[in-house]
């Protein structure tokens, strides 16, 4: 009877013990605020807007983690946005990225304090990261969306281009537990600042042996603003005619403060550098303004920018496939209209 008795306050108290665990078990959602040479990129505070829309909805908790070297100072300006956590992993071997040395180290993270919804934007880093956090996880990966929501039973829905942007789906993946989902850079706003001052852990945290090593960043002089987090966006293609009549676009682009672009046809002759071609093959994105001068519109070049808010094509072809995604159409010289187009910005911004 006394061991029965001793057993049942036992088996009482660890009911009780489970019952407040349970009260306070919070599952998590953990964003990776991506950086870059200890500054953080804008693409961070659009993943943290994904991140609180998900947590917000299933009642998580929202965290945040940065990797990297010397960048705990970084972790103030993610407290400011209605951050629950933020985790640093400050290592020296984490200065420059590495597909082993990130994966490894957000992998132990997330694992450790059981993350359910990971979320990385679907730049070049985050979407290598991405595929290769869901191998190790061994889980379902929802890649390079452009917009999150959730169904009729609260599974998060997304939605994300197939078919080389033709057509949009639907996708889900309701028993994924974590689930990876990575979000195209612009499609949704930044994160707005709250009140609110999350809390900031130094995870201890320790990466892989490196199986890759960067030896040397060359980096490229350009007065311009870089082309994924430019608003406004000006880029040429074939009808610019040589390398040497970017001149044009580089000087539109340094009055109204744009980024310049190429078709891949303009990067395949040489006119332009690769990192400047927009495009299926090139990078992604979705500035407010769009100025297509002398491109044509192959299907290639206009999944790089079919989602811009608005977009404006110069070409002296009327019948250019471009002309079919432009909000505002210009047939003529792009080099007689380009001229006059920056005249009138340079006499705007000196009003």
């Amino acid at each position: 009877m006394l061991c029965f008795h001793i057993g049942s306050v036992l088996l009482d108290r660890y009911l009780v013990f489970l019952r407040i665990v349970s009260e306070f078990r919070t599952d998590m959602v953990l964003v990776f605020a991506e950086q870059r040479e200890g500054s953080l990129k804008k693409v961070a505070f659009e993943a943290l807007l994904v991140g609180y829309r998900i947590a917000d909805r299933k009642s998580d908790e929202l965290t945040a983690a940065i990797l990297g070297s010397g960048i705990g100072n970084l972790a103030k300006e993610i407290t400011r946005f209605g951050i629950n956590r933020v985790f640093v992993v400050d290592n020296p071997v984490l200065e420059h990225y590495t597909p082993d040395g990130y994966a490894s180290s957000l992998t132990e993270l997330i694992k450790r304090y059981q993350a359910e919804t990971i979320v990385l934007s679907a730049t070049a880093t985050g979407k290598d990261l991405a595929a290769i956090l869901s191998a190790h996880l061994e889980t379902q990966l929802l890649q390079d969306c452009i917009a999150i929501g959730f169904d009729d039973n609260g599974v998060i829905e997304a939605v994300r281009p197939i078919y080389a942007g033709k057509a949009l789906r639907k996708v889900k993946a309701p028993d994924a537990r974590p689930l990876v989902i990575s979000i195209r850079p612009r499609a949704v706003g930044p994160k707005e600042e709250t009140d609110k001052q999350g809390q900031i852990i130094i995870a201890d945290v320790n990466p892989e042996k490196l199986r890759s090593n960067v030896v040397e960043i060359v980096h490229s002089v350009s007065e311009t603003v870089e082309l994924t987090e430019a608003d406004v966006v000006v880029s040429g293609g074939r009808g610019m005619k040589g390398p040497e009549n970017y001149a044009l676009l580089e000087e539109l682009a340094k009055v109204i403060g744009a980024a310049v672009g190429a078709s891949r046809a303009a990067v395949d002759a040489g006119w332009r550098d690769h990192q400047d071609q927009v495009g299926q093959t090139g990078k992604i994105i979705a500035p407010s303004l769009y100025i297509a001068c002398g491109i044509s519109g192959a299907i290639q070049h206009l999944v790089g920018m079919i989602n811009s808010k608005c977009i404006v094509a110069i070409n002296k072809d009327p019948q250019a496939n471009i002309f079919k995604v432009a909000d505002y159409g210009i047939v003529g010289d792009l080099f007689k209209v380009v001229p006059l187009i920056t005249q009138e910005f340079r006499k705007l911004k000196q009003s």
